[in-house]
């Protein structure tokens, strides 16, 4: 129940925002490696033609991670200007797609750490709603020609809800359950990403789950 609702209402953000990327990691490029290499020997175009290739799944991919269009546009861009930057230390133990993730999600994770501390009393009262940030699922109406009023505003109340809970969740805790449920990567890709053991990874993962249940327990 709990990643149905969640996932339902990711679906439904604002594809215009940076196109059609699908959610699911992308199909490894059979010319990633030669193209970091030839980045790695001052080649401009060729860390131009990764950036062509990834740019879109890292904004994406940011934007589902902090919820914040502009917060991911600034994220995007130190990601790419990292992985320029650091590129010669790139010793390809991992895929390229593998590392900018990383790069993305520490970046994100960082984020979302400093906005709950900026916020840690932001969601201690779901009633007072109208004063906390604005989220992105707040501005993705629902326009299908069967939506009545009230259905619109029970889907609103939902992604609040949804958002809120979401929010509770520690930043490591969010990061694994939306690269697995929203991103559809495996444990075996997040642990990687992230570092870390898959045994890690599932155990952040139940507990991630077992706060939104929770705290969805009601939407039953």
């Amino acid at each position: 129940m709990v990643v149905c609702e969640v996932s339902k209402f990711r679906a439904e953000y604002p594809k215009h925002v940076a196109g059609p990327v699908p959610a699911a990691a992308p199909t490894a490029r059979v010319d990633d490696t030669l193209l970091v290499m030839r980045a790695q020997q001052g080649d401009t175009a060729a860390f131009e033609e990764l950036v062509r290739q990834y740019d879109r799944t890292v904004l994406r991919l940011a934007i589902h991670l902090t919820d914040s269009v502009e917060d991911a546009q600034d994220i995007y861009q130190e990601a790419f200007l990292r992985a320029y930057r650091n590129l010669g230390r790139f010793r390809f133990e991992c895929s390229f797609y593998t590392w900018i993730y990383r790069i993305v999600t520490n970046l994100c994770c960082d984020h979302l750490r400093r906005k709950q501390l900026r916020n840690r009393y932001a969601y201690s009262d779901h009633s007072g709603a109208d004063d906390r940030e604005e989220s992105i699922l707040d501005r993705a109406p629902d326009h299908r020609a069967a939506a009545s009023p009230e259905r619109a505003a029970l889907s609103v109340e939902l992604r609040e809800r949804i958002s809120w809970a979401l929010n509770r969740l520690s930043a490591r805790e969010r990061m694994v359950f939306e690269l697995r449920h929203y991103e559809g990567l495996k444990l075996q890709t997040v642990a990687a990403i992230l570092k870390t053991t898959e045994n890690t990874i599932k155990n952040t993962l139940f507990r991630a789950t077992q706060k939104l249940r929770l705290e969805l327990a009601e939407l039953r």
